[in-house]
C-alpha cells in the first residue's frame, strides 16, 4: 500500500472516485484502444449515471480519453478541448445490473485508423480503477503496472510460450490472470510486468501461432 492509497490522489475535482478515477478510466481505455479515440460513446451506470454532471465525471472521462492526468487544470473545460481536437462524444445512461460496481462506465471507442474497442471499467475508490471487460471478454486490469493482454486459443503450451518469450527478453512478470470462454475455446491472459514491454517483444508474441491478438497497456498510476 502506498501513501496515495491512504490520502488519495493529487487531482482536480470534488471526488476521487468520480473525477480522478474517471480520468484514469479514460486513460486506461485509450491505452487499451492503442491510440486516442476520435469517437467515444460513453455509457454510465449507477452512481456515475446519476451524478456525472455534478461531480464532473463527464469532463474527467473526456480528459482521460485525451491523455490528460487527474491533476490537469483544464479538466473542467475538457468538452471544449474535445471539440477542438475532433473528438466526437456522447453520453448515455445504462443499467448493467446489480453485479456491476456503482461507478461503472462502458466505452465504445473508435480510433482514427478505424480500430474499435468496447471497454467496461469501474472507479473503485481512492482514484483506483479496474477494467473488467474488453470486447465482451472478462478481464481484470487495474492500470497499476504495464500489462500485456492476449487473446488466444485455449490449448496446451500457450502460457509457456508467452512467458518464456518474456523471460528470454528479461521482462519480469509481476502478476498473471487467465480467463477463458470454455475449454478449447478462446482465452485471455492479463500479464502485469515490472517494466514496459518493448514493441519487438510484443511482435514476437503476436507471431505465435496460437495468439489471435496481443496488446501492450501502459500503466496509468
Amino acid at each position: 500500500m502506498s501513501i496515495l492509497d491512504i490520502i488519495g490522489p493529487v487531482m482536480i475535482g470534488p471526488s476521487s472516485s468520480h473525477t480522478a478515477g474517471a480520468v484514469r478510466l479514460g486513460l486506461l481505455a485509450t491505452s487499451i484502444l492503442g491510440s486516442k479515440p476520435v469517437k467515444a460513446e460513453i455509457y454510465l451506470h449507477g452512481s456515475f449515471a446519476e451524478t456525472y454532471k455534478g461531480h464532473g465525471t463527464d469532463m474527467a472521462l473526456l480528459a482521460g480519453l485525451m491523455g490528460w492526468l487527474p491533476d490537469d487544470e483544464r479538466i473542467p473545460q475538457a468538452d471544449r478541448y474535445a471539440e477542438k481536437n475532433g473528438l466526437e462524444y456522447s453520453y448515455h445512461k445504462i443499467d448493467l445490473g446489480n453485479k456491476a460496481h456503482p461507478n461503472t462506465v462502458f466505452f465504445k471507442l473508435t480510433a482514427a485508423n478505424g480500430a474499435r474497442c468496447d471497454i467496461v471499467g469501474s472507479s473503485v475508490g481512492g482514484g483506483q480503477v479496474q477494467v473488467t471487460e474488453i470486447d465482451g471478454f472478462p478481464v481484470e486490469l487495474t492500470g497499476r503496472l504495464p500489462a500485456i493482454l492476449t487473446v488466444h486459443i485455449d490449448t496446451r503450451g500457450v502460457i509457456a510460450l508467452v512467458t518464456s518469450t518474456l523471460a528470454n527478453a528479461g521482462v519480469n512478470i509481476a502478476t498473471m490472470r487467465l480467463f477463458r470462454s470454455d475449454k478449447g475455446g478462446m482465452a485471455s491472459m492479463v500479464i502485469e510486468c515490472d517494466e514496459a514491454v518493448p514493441q519487438e517483444i510484443i511482435n514476437l508474441i503476436s507471431a505465435l501461432q496460437q495468439i489471435e491478438s496481443v496488446r501492450f497497456i501502459a500503466s496509468v498510476l
